[in-house]
C-alpha cells in the first residue's frame, strides 16, 4: 500500500515538473524566434553555438523552477487550484523580468518588450490549464482522506470549519473527545474506517500515548503542536556521548546572523524606500486632501526584549479613532478606517514608511510584527509564552503575516512566529521576501479579525492553551 501512495506521489510531482518544463519550451521557443534573431543583428558577431543556447535556456529552467518552487506552484493536491495558478503566475512574472533585463544585458539595450509579454500570457494560460489537469488527476488517485477527529474540551468548531474548506482533502467523518477514554480512541482510530487521525489541542500526555501507538500502528496523525513542541522542533542534535541531546539555546541568533540579517535590512530598505517614493509622495497627498488630518500616525510599539519604539504608518483611520483611549485591533468592516485607508490596507501601503523604523533600526525587514504593550500585556494574561516572540527584533513582515492571516488567533500566529525564531536562517529570510510579495495580492491577508477573535482573550475557555498542569514530554 506504501509503494503505491508513493508511486501515485512520484506521479504527480513529474507531472508538476514536465509543466515547468513546457513553461521553459515555450521560453526557448520565443528565444529563437524572437529575441535571438534581434540580437544577433545588433550585435553582429554574435553567434551561439549549441551549448550557448542550452546555457540559455538551462538557466531560465533553474529560475523557473526555483521561483515556483518558493512561492508553493509545485505543491498540487496541497493548495487549492486557485492558489497554485496564482503562485505559478506571480513565478512566472519574475522569472521573465528577471530574463528579459537578462536579455537587455547581452544586446546592451532594452530588447523589445511585446514578445516577452506574449511569452508570459501564453505561459499563464497553459499554466492554468495544466494545473486544472494534474489537480483532477490528483483527486482521482487520491481521494479524500477519512479523519478520526480527537480533541479536548475546548470549542472545535472553528477547526472544524477549517477542515470543511478542503472537502477534496480532508473529510472529518467522526469526533470524539479525549474524555470518552484512550481505549475508545484507539479502538476506533483502528476500526478500518479511517485514512487519519486529528489530535487536536488534547492534554499532552495523552497524545504522547495515543501518537505512539497510532504511529506503531502505521496510521498517519494531525497533531496541534503546543508551544514546547515547537521549541523542541527547532533544538540541535548534539552527542557528547552516546545518547542523543537536544539542545535548544539561550539566545535566539548568532551573532554573525545578526550582521547578515542587520545588513541585509539595511541594503533593501533604502532600495525599497527609493523605489516606493513616488507611492508614498502620492498617498501622502491623497490622505491630506481626504479630511485635513495628519498623514502618518504614529504608535508606540514593541520590539526586541520588549524595548518600546514608536512605529511609523501612514494614515488610515478616523483621526479621532481611538478617541475613548481604549486600544483595539481592526475588526472586519471597521467603521474607523477611512476609504482611502482601506485601500492603502488592502495593498499594505501604509506599511512603507515603516521602511524607516528599519534603517533606524527599531525593526527588521522580516521578524513577528510589532504589538502595543497595552495588547501584549492582555495576551500575557493567558499566555505568558507570548514574550518568546520578543527574543528577536520585530518586523516588517514575517512567518506569520506569509503563513497565517490577519485574523489568525494570536495563539496561532505566537506558534508562527516561534517557527521563526527556532528555525532562523538567512535563507529563510529572504524566501518570506519572497513570498510576502505574493501575499501583498491577496486581499484575505488584510482582512481584519472577527469580533469574537478581538474578545477571545478575555474568554480563556475559548483560546487553546499549553497545558499548564500537564505537560509531559
Amino acid at each position: 500500500m506504501k509503494k503505491i501512495e508513493s508511486l501515485k506521489r512520484i506521479i504527480i510531482l513529474q507531472l508538476s515538473v514536465i509543466g515547468i518544463i513546457i513553461d521553459t519550451a515555450i521560453y526557448a521557443f520565443f528565444w529563437f524566434e524572437e529575441y535571438y534573431p534581434v540580437l544577433a543583428r545588433r550585435a553582429r558577431g554574435l553567434n551561439y553555438y549549441f551549448r550557448g543556447h542550452v546555457l540559455v535556456i538551462l538557466i531560465y529552467f533553474v529560475l523557473i523552477l526555483f521561483f515556483t518552487s518558493t512561492f508553493g506552484g509545485l505543491k498540487v493536491g496541497y493548495l487549492k487550484p486557485g492558489d497554485i495558478i496564482f503562485s505559478q503566475i506571480f513565478g512566472i512574472i519574475a522569472v521573465n523580468l528577471i530574463s528579459y533585463f537578462q536579455l537587455s544585458l547581452m544586446g546592451n539595450w532594452l530588447v523589445p518588450i511585446k514578445p516577452m509579454l506574449l511569452c508570459s500570457l501564453v505561459q499563464f494560460v497553459f499554466s492554468a490549464i495544466w494545473t486544472v489537469m494534474c489537480n483532477a488527476f490528483y483527486h482521482r488517485v487520491f481521494p479524500p482522506r477519512k479523519i478520526l477527529f480527537v480533541h479536548g474540551d475546548r470549542p472545535i468548531e472553528d477547526i472544524l470549519y477549517k477542515f470543511s474548506t478542503r472537502p477534496d482533502k480532508y473529510l472529518i467523518t467522526d469526533t470524539l473527545n479525549i474524555s470518552e477514554g484512550m481505549d475508545k480512541v484507539k479502538e476506533t482510530g483502528m476500526s478500518g474506517k479511517f485514512n487519519g487521525v486529528v489530535l487536536w489541542d488534547i492534554p499532552t500526555q495523552y497524545r504522547n500515548k495515543l501518537l505512539k501507538f497510532f504511529y506503531s500502528n502505521n496510521m498517519r496523525v494531525y497533531m496541534m503542536p503546543k508551544i514546547t513542541d515547537v521549541l523542541v522542533q527547532g533544538s540541535d542534535s548534539i552527542h557528547l556521548f552516546d545518547a542523543p541531546i537536544l539542545l535548544t539555546r539561550e539566545y535566539a541568533l548568532t551573532a554573525g546572523q545578526r550582521f547578515a540579517k542587520r545588513t541585509m535590512d539595511i541594503v533593501c530598505a533604502l532600495l525599497l524606500a527609493i523605489i516606493a517614493s513616488p507611492i508614498m509622495l502620492i498617498t501622502a497627498i491623497f490622505i491630506k486632501l481626504y479630511d485635513g488630518g495628519p498623514v502618518l500616525y504614529s504608535q508606540i510599539r514593541c520590539t526586541r526584549d520588549r524595548r518600546e519604539f514608536r512605529i511609523l504608518k501612514f494614515r488610515s483611520m478616523r483621526v479621532d479613532a481611538e478617541k475613548d483611549g481604549v486600544a483595539r485591533l481592526a475588526s472586519k468592516g471597521d467603521d474607523r478606517i477611512t476609504p482611502i485607508g482601506r485601500f492603502i490596507r488592502a495593498v499594505r501601503i501604509d506599511e512603507l514608511p515603516q521602511l524607516f523604523n528599519i534603517l533606524k533600526g527599531d525593526m527588521s525587514f522580516i521578524g513577528p510584527r510589532p504589538e502595543r504593550p497595552e495588547i501584549i500585556e492582555q495576551y500575557m494574561d493567558e499566555m505568558p509564552e507570548f514574550a518568546y516572540r520578543m527574543r528577536v527584533k520585530a518586523g516588517l513582515a514575517g512567518y506569520a503575516q506569509v503563513y497565517g492571516r490577519y485574523n489568525t488567533t494570536p495563539y496561532d500566529k505566537l506558534k508562527l512566529d516561534l517557527i521563526y525564531i527556532e528555525n532562523y536562517s538567512f535563507w529563510m529570510d529572504i524566501k518570506l521576501m519572497l513570498l510576502t510579495l505574493k501575499i501583498l495580492l491577496k486581499p484575505e491577508s488584510t482582512e481584519g479579525v472577527e469580533t469574537n477573535q478581538v474578545t477571545a482573550m478575555k474568554n480563556p475557555e475559548s483560546v487553546e492553551t499549553e497545558d499548564r498542569d500537564q505537560e509531559n514530554i
